[in-house]
């Protein structure tokens, strides 16, 4: 990943004329819980109109098997986004939450059926600790559900910090996900 500078990015600041960084970002997303594809994709076209956000490229949909959390829990849809940003990374992620809330996420229980979940997963090569988030995301390097999908559309992806998304998935495997020829979900 880097942090060149992106055609689809406009990277001066209107009122001050200074530039902002842009930074490639990755976001992961899932939904096991109503309409899964509908709730995968609309938030995809959410984050896509977002303001100083470029959807790059979307992921094939996997169907992984929920981690922990209730036995009633259904099997979850993910995919992963890559896009590049001019926005702090405070602002994208209260973006990402206030996309989860519109699509009636509730934080209650963790690892509980959600509507939608969005994790931002790397912020450029940047590595961030505060108590609102960790980046790149403490568990990434763990999950299949988010190397996998990250790994079809960018194969050489490194987790910073971490190494090499396809080694990471090599050590964790890839049992319990699937990736799917159908839903696909568009970058509209």
């Amino acid at each position: 990943m880097t942090e060149t500078p992106s055609p689809h990015v406009i990277d001066a600041d209107t009122l001050s004329g200074g530039l902002k960084p842009i930074r490639q970002v990755i976001l992961s997303l899932g939904s096991n819980l109503g309409d899964r594809e509908a709730n995968l994709q609309g938030a995809v076209d959410a984050l896509r109109d977002t303001p100083d956000v470029v959807v790059v490229d979307v992921s094939p949909v996997y169907e992984t098997q929920p981690i922990g959390g209730p036995d009633e829990s259904g099997p979850y849809l993910n995919i992963v986004l890559l896009a590049d940003t001019t926005l702090a990374v405070e602002t994208l992620l209260d973006r990402a939450h206030a996309v989860e809330q519109a699509f009636g996420r509730e934080r209650s229980v963790p690892g509980a059926p959600r509507t939608l979940d969005v994790d931002l997963i790397t912020y450029g090569k940047k590595t961030i600790e505060s108590d609102e988030l960790t980046v790149p995301h403490p568990r990434a390097h763990e999950r299949a559900f988010v190397l996998a999908p990250w790994l079809d559309i960018e194969p050489d992806a490194d987790l910073p910090g971490l190494g090499p998304v396809a080694d990471l998935l090599a050590k964790v495997g890839t049992a319990g996900v699937t990736k799917l020829d159908d839903p696909t979900i568009e970058l509209q």
